[in-house]
């Protein structure tokens, strides 16, 4: 198990420096720009902040993801595939976990966690 351990994080570290780390940069601002449209889509309709209403609002919650997923998806499975190549050219096999972590943190955390806090932020200065 520490051996799985310690490949899996020399694995995730050596994509910083590694062939395609453009893609570090750019896939989560593609979620940011996503997490900014659908934010401020939110406050004008008047919605909840998206991750918090997550938690609280157990009604709307599989429209809400189903809404989340409409709009990172695409980015999420760009970043898997792209993942794996990055596997195949610099690992020489292929990790499906290290893809999935590496995709989740790359795609849905900017986005989760940018979304709610932008469409505060347009909240705020529809009322001023």
């Amino acid at each position: 198990m520490g051996d799985l351990l310690t490949r899996f994080m020399e694995n995730i570290v050596g994509r910083v420096h590694g062939p395609m780390n453009l893609r570090l940069l750019l896939q989560p601002l593609m979620a940011t720009i996503f997490a900014f449209r659908d934010g401020r889509r939110d406050a004008r309709e008047g919605k909840a902040p998206y991750f918090w209403a997550l938690f609280t609002s157990a009604d709307h919650r599989s429209d809400m993801l189903r809404d989340g997923w409409k709009s990172v998806g695409k980015i999420f499975i760009i970043a898997l595939v792209l993942d794996a190549v990055y596997q195949f050219i610099a690992v020489k096999w292929f990790y499906p976990g290290e893809a999935l972590v590496v995709a989740f943190i790359l795609a849905l955390v900017p986005y989760m966690l940018l979304r709610g806090p932008i469409s505060r932020v347009f909240r705020v200065k529809t009322k001023h």
